[in-house]
């Protein structure tokens, strides 16, 4: 093999790699802006975090990580891809900014989770670590921006979300790596 060969294989493996992380960042530029407003809080139930948690799992933490970058870029650039169609610099500093800030750590934590474990379980374990994480940056900016202890911003911000979270971890746990090694094996996925 040579040299003008072994680099055009890493290349289109890279331009493969962009392309797949642009996918998942279109998909969670499609499922973040549907939420669902509730009445206890100024933090909707939204699906960022579901596409999150499959981004990583097919791709991995990197590129799943860079994909919520690029999607975290679009909505700041003025798209509106944040829960309920928002977008805008400004959201960072909103009630729901820390939870933004807060899915890098949990992408990171959540990818290594399917990368490192086959186990349900760990991956289980380690999905709800990532979220915890990320509950903790929310709950810490929504505290300081709505003026509230951490415990008022913990019952507004975490306690309504954790069953619904829940569902969604154990939803990507058992259907995320079907959807992965079927991808795997169209050839759609490396």
């Amino acid at each position: 093999m040579t040299t003008a060969t072994v680099n055009t294989k890493k290349k289109s493996f890279t331009t493969f790699q962009m392309a797949l992380i642009a996918v998942m960042a279109a998909i969670t530029c499609i499922l973040g802006p549907l939420s669902i407003p509730i009445p206890v809080s100024p933090v909707p139930i939204s699906l960022t975090n579901l596409a999150i948690y499959l981004t990583v799992c097919l791709l991995g933490w990197k590129f799943g990580t860079i994909s919520y970058l690029i999607y975290l870029l679009i909505g700041i650039a003025g798209l509106p891809v944040f829960s309920g169609f928002s977008s805008g610099f400004a959201k960072l500093l909103g009630p729901t900014g820390g939870y933004l800030i807060g899915f890098i750590p949990m992408a990171i934590i959540c990818g290594f989770a399917f990368e490192k474990f086959s186990n349900r379980g760990m991956q289980i374990a380690g999905l709800a670590i990532g979220t915890i994480v990320a509950y903790i940056f929310g709950t810490a900016w929504l505290a300081i921006e709505a003026h509230l202890t951490f415990y008022q911003a913990l019952l507004a911000g975490v306690i309504p979300y954790i069953p619904g979270d829940l569902v969604k971890i154990i939803l990507v746990v058992l259907v995320g790596p079907i959807v992965k090694k079927r991808l795997q094996s169209a050839g759609l996925l490396l």
